[in-house]
């Protein structure tokens, strides 16, 4: 059966089970500011302090260039998306954290969308807006695979960020 604590927030980490269809959406609102940012790992990739404990947070809806020195190979504009990422979320930053269906990625790393204690800013949404990545909507995480999808169509129409930098669209993040 599901647990009504399973579906509340990311600072519940605890696992929970149930069918696809047995699980309520869980509301897109910010639960607070219980989380505060430790790291930028790169664009689309923070560590979060949470409850005392050191948690890699991957940002749902969005994927960004690879960065320098990660274990992939850097791609066009990856520097430039950890960089932007930085500004939105420095170090020491409080933030609130929803969820969608999925608690965590095949590497253990919790799936979050994440929102700027101080003004609410929908920091996954802004990142995809102003074209540091492109809209990667995995599902069931989908609550706002139509935000995200407007948001990159939107910056790459207009030639923003990496849309501009790195060559056609076929060419970006290969």
């Amino acid at each position: 059966m599901w647990r009504l604590a399973c579906g509340l927030a990311l600072f519940t980490l605890a696992g929970c089970s149930g069918t696809l269809a047995d699980q309520p959406r869980v509301s897109t609102e910010p639960v607070g500011a219980g989380a505060v940012v430790a790291e930028v790992i790169d664009g689309d990739t923070v560590v979060l302090e949470i409850a005392g404990r050191a948690e890699r947070v991957r940002l749902i809806g969005i994927d960004t260039p690879e960065a320098t020195g990660g274990i992939l190979p850097a791609e066009c504009y990856g520097d430039e998306a950890t960089a932007y990422t930085s500004s939105l979320l420095p170090v020491g930053t409080r933030v609130g954290l929803t969820r969608d269906i999925e608690a965590r990625d095949r590497y253990g790393r919790l799936l979050a969308y994440v929102y700027r204690a101080a003004d609410g800013l929908f920091v996954n949404l802004e990142i995809a807006a102003r074209g540091y990545a492109e809209a990667l909507i995995i599902k069931p995480n989908t609550i706002h695979a139509d935000s995200f999808y407007a948001a990159a169509g939107r910056a790459r129409n207009q030639g923003l960020g990496l849309w501009s930098a790195c060559g056609s669209a076929d060419e970006v993040l290969q």
